[in-house]
């Protein structure tokens, strides 16, 4: 499962270093920065997701073929639709039925894998996957903090990163508005010293 996962990654992220400059990366502006740590407020923008049941390190690999399926093509326009970064994982909490009060929790070893779209689409004019399991959701826009890393990309060193993030939102009295969000960059040929990795947290405003 995991040399699957690789293959796949391998065949989405391969893209971005095919021309770096024209891959188009989520649109941010720095509030707050101290070293690695910042407070970012983000635009709005549209990501395709799916959803998978897996652990933290397959995850990718499960959802990646789909993702990159709808963007060579598999949607109702046939459009091929440039590669962003970057590329987001989080975990997806379970949808309740509306009860007082409202609430959520975290479904098991379920992970919302997604991929920005460019901003040129809307809604309206965006490509609508053919396979359902692939949604398309707008994303409002966000207040969130932010730490970033080189480095491999296993569950050991976005757990130590995350407690580094977690403990400073604590001291500068930043409240989590949801769930932990790990983005990555790069290509996994590019050396793990030199690639970029965030976590983000959405917080309040």
């Amino acid at each position: 499962m995991k040399n699957a996962g690789i293959v796949l990654i391998t065949m989405l992220l391969m893209l971005m270093t095919e021309n770096v400059l024209a891959v188009e990366e989520a649109k941010y502006t720095v509030i707050v920065q101290q070293g690695k740590l910042e407070i970012r407020e983000y635009a709005p923008s549209i990501v395709a997701e799916v959803i998978v049941n897996d652990d933290f390190e397959d995850a990718s690999g499960a959802a990646f073929r789909k993702l990159f399926n709808y963007i060579s093509g598999d949607n109702n326009g046939r459009d091929k639709i440039a590669m962003t970064a970057p590329v987001t994982q989080k975990p997806e909490p379970e949808k309740i039925a509306m009860t007082s009060p409202v609430g959520q929790r975290k479904s098991g070893e379920s992970w919302a894998v997604s991929f920005m779209m460019p901003a040129s689409y809307s809604m309206e004019t965006i490509p609508q996957p053919d396979d359902p399991s692939v949604t398309l959701r707008e994303v409002p826009e966000y207040r969130a903090a932010a730490i970033r890393y080189s480095g491999t990309w296993s569950e050991k060193s976005y757990k130590k990163r995350l407690v580094l993030l977690q403990d400073w939102m604590e001291s500068e009295n930043l409240e989590a508005a949801g769930e932990p969000v790990w983005a990555r960059y790069n290509s996994p040929f590019t050396p793990w010293f030199m690639r970029r990795n965030e976590i983000l947290i959405p917080i309040v405003p």
